[in-house]
């Protein structure tokens, strides 16, 4: 027999399974005073309710490239350029909304909904070697 090369030949295959994994948080809030155009309302933390009716104590960190908040005003989802949303340990962080100089005023007694996503993604890979 002559030299050869000899060759490991193997194939595999890999399945990758994502779970996106979101933590949604929601805080209520209803207003006490009329916020004219031109001026901001701010929001402190404890001002807001959680889904349980109870008073708020943090605003979760919004986590870098996985996570959003998103706040409507009676109803109506609100442009992101009026808001400045402070996350914060116990008793820091608010919401604050400008409202322009060009629109209607939010008036008193207004629902305010703010909602905080964040995304903990998690993937596992299997990998199967035939030969």
């Amino acid at each position: 027999m002559g030299l050869r090369i000899v060759k490991l030949f193997a194939s595999a295959a890999t399945t990758t399974t994502t779970t996106a994994k979101p933590t949604v948080l929601k805080f209520f809030y209803e207003t006490t005073a009329q916020t004219t155009a031109g001026n901001t309302l701010t929001i402190a933390v404890g001002s807001f309710e959680t889904d349980g009716g109870i008073a708020a104590t943090t605003l979760p960190d919004l986590t870098a490239d996985n996570s959003y908040f998103k706040v409507e005003i009676n109803g109506v989802l609100q442009m992101k350029d009026t808001l400045a949303y402070t996350s914060g340990g116990s008793g820091t962080g608010q919401l604050e909304i400008t409202v322009p100089v060009e629109s209607d005023p939010i008036e008193a007694q207004t629902p305010i909904v703010l909602e905080v996503v964040n995304y903990d993604p998690q993937s596992s890979s299997t990998t199967t070697i035939t030969t």
